[in-house]
């Protein structure tokens, strides 16, 4: 599991080393308001060629963190870049950090909020498996959603359904061991 890079301060504000790759301009309005950071809005699920050439030239350059919002478009969106750049950082708010009445965004987040969600980036990566689907499967996180987005929220892997749970943790190369001691 990889940290993010948040590396100091600069005007007040947290310095962010990486491009952050949102959605659309008032997710960039909403970062740039509490962070020194640079962002690729993707235009939502307009995302063209153009612009996903751009994201893998800025993570060789200097990094990515994907950061989009906790739904469904933001989930597909996330899927095409990690797609395209392997690797790279992923960051996660919970949709209830992240809303308004009627919408969902980064946008709508608070600054403590989107902190917590910058300072504890993940990466997945393609390795073994570190966590069997029996393994999986004996933690009770498939029936259980309150306990899968426990463990989510823990491992700080955006809430998800039980495949894309069971995925997320072995990318992130989670062990049976690493969630018992985090349920504990």
């Amino acid at each position: 599991m990889s940290q993010s890079g948040i590396i100091g301060a600069h005007m007040n504000k947290e310095t962010i080393q990486e491009i952050i790759v949102v959605e659309g301009k008032n997710d960039t309005h909403r970062l740039k308001q509490f962070f020194n950071c640079e962002t690729i809005e993707t235009g939502g699920k307009a995302m063209d060629d153009t612009t996903l050439k751009r994201i893998i030239q800025a993570n060789k350059m200097r990094g990515i963190i994907v950061f989009t919002d906790p739904d469904w478009p933001g989930e597909q969106i996330r899927r095409w870049v990690s797609a395209a750049v392997p690797n790279c950082k992923h960051a996660f708010i919970d949709k209830k950090k992240a809303r308004t009445d009627k919408k969902v965004g980064i946008e709508h987040a608070n600054k403590e909020d989107l902190i917590q969600a910058l300072s504890t980036c993940v990466t997945f990566t393609q390795e073994k498996e570190s966590l069997s689907w029996q393994e999986f499967l004996s933690l009770d996180l498939i029936g259980d959603s309150k306990k899968r987005y426990d463990v989510c929220d823990r491992f700080h892997i955006g809430p998800c359904n039980g495949k894309t749970c069971f995925k997320r943790l072995n990318q992130m190369q989670v062990t049976l061991q690493d969630i018992k001691e985090t349920m504990e």
